[in-house]
C-alpha cells in the first residue's frame, strides 16, 4: 500500500502556480498499479481517493498507521466502483461481487475490507474509491447501475449532451455526507459541466476513464475569472476545491467518476458562472 499526501490550496496560491505545480497539486496520475493500493490523501475535505488491482490473492485495505484507528473506515466512509473484470470487496469477511458499473457504499465501522479479482491475468477487476470523514454508520449497499438515478443533461447543439447516474444520493443511498456517481458523454459531445459552476460548500474529485489511449480530457479549473486547464490521460483524477469551476472537454467522448464532500447533500447547491465571467 502507498499513500500520497495533498495540502489545501488557496486560489491566491493557484493563480501563480505553472503546469508543473499545478499537477503536482490537484492531478491524481498514478492511481493503478499492478497487485497494490494506491491512496491520495487531500485536505480538501480530507478527502482520500485511492485505486485497488488486485492479483490472485485479494488486496487488504487498511489504515496507514499515522491515522492512528484500528481500520480504514473507523471514522469514514467509502464508495467503491469496479471499472474492470469481474471482482468484488470481502467486508468483514463478507463476499460482495461488484460487477463494472456498479457501485458499493461501505460506512463507517466495517472493520476490515479486501478487494478480490475473479481473474486476475486474463480480465482484471480494477477498483476505484472515494472516503470522506463519517459520523453515523449507516447500512452496507450494492448498487447496481440499473438502480441509479438517471439524469439526461445537456443537448447536441452545445456538445454537452451526458448521461448522470447518481448512486450514493440521499435518494437512493443514505450517507454521513459522501455523494458518487458517473456521467458519460454522448457520442459527438465533448463537454462536461458546461456552462459551468462553482460551489464552495463542497469540493469534488473526478475520476476520467473510458478512454482511448490516444484521448485527453482538458480539464478546466480555477477561479472563474482566473481559469488554468489540466490535460487529463485515462484513469487519471483530478481534486477539486470548492472555490474552483470544474468542467472538461474531451478530443472524444468519456466517461468520468465523480464524489462530492463538504457541507451538504444538496445536489443542485452550485452557483452558475456566467460565460462572460470566464477568463
Amino acid at each position: 500500500m502507498s499513500i500520497s499526501i495533498r495540502q489545501a490550496v488557496s486560489p491566491a496560491e493557484a493563480r501563480g502556480f505553472d503546469t508543473d505545480a499545478l499537477r503536482r497539486n490537484f492531478l491524481v496520475t498514478d492511481l493503478f498499479s499492478a497487485r497494490e493500493v494506491r491512496m491520495t490523501y487531500s485536505h480538501v475535505d480530507r478527502t482520500v481517493i485511492g485505486g485497488a488491482l488486485p492479483g490472485a490473492e485479494p488486496l487488504d485495505l487498511a489504515a496507514p498507521t499515522d491515522w492512528m484507528v484500528p481500520s480504514f473506515t473507523a471514522r469514514r466512509e467509502m464508495g467503491v466502483f469496479n471499472i474492470g473484470g469481474a471482482g468484488g470487496v470481502i467486508l468483514d469477511r463478507e463476499t460482495i461481487a461488484l460487477p463494472a458499473g456498479d457501485c458499493l457504499y461501505v460506512p463507517m465501522g466495517v472493520e476490515t475490507i479486501a478487494f478480490y479479482s475473479d481473474d486476475p491475468t486474463a480480465n482484471p477487476a480494477k477498483f476505484y474509491f472515494v472516503s470522506t470523514p463519517a459520523h453515523a454508520r449507516h447500512d452496507v449497499r450494492v448498487i447496481a447501475r440499473d438502480e441509479a438515478n438517471v439524469v439526461e443533461i445537456g443537448e447536441d447543439a452545445q456538445a454537452n449532451k451526458r448521461t448522470l447516474r447518481q448512486y450514493i444520493h440521499p435518494a437512493i443511498c443514505a450517507s454521513c455526507q459522501l455523494l458518487m456517481g458517473m456521467t458519460t458523454i454522448a457520442e459527438g459531445s465533448v463537454w462536461n459541466t458546461m456552462p459551468c459552476h462553482t460551489h464552495d460548500r463542497r469540493s469534488e474529485a473526478y475520476l476520467y476513464f473510458d478512454m482511448a489511449p490516444d484521448a485527453r480530457v482538458f480539464h478546466f479549473m480555477g477561479e472563474p475569472e482566473e481559469t488554468r486547464h489540466l490535460v487529463v490521460a485515462n484513469e487519471q483524477a483530478i481534486i477539486s476545491p470548492g472555490w474552483s469551476i470544474h468542467c472538461g472537454a474531451g478530443t472524444s467522448n468519456y466517461g468520468f467518476i465523480w464524489s462530492m464532500a463538504g457541507d451538504n447533500q444538496e445536489f443542485t447547491d452550485m452557483d452558475m458562472v456566467a460565460m462572460e465571467t470566464l477568463r
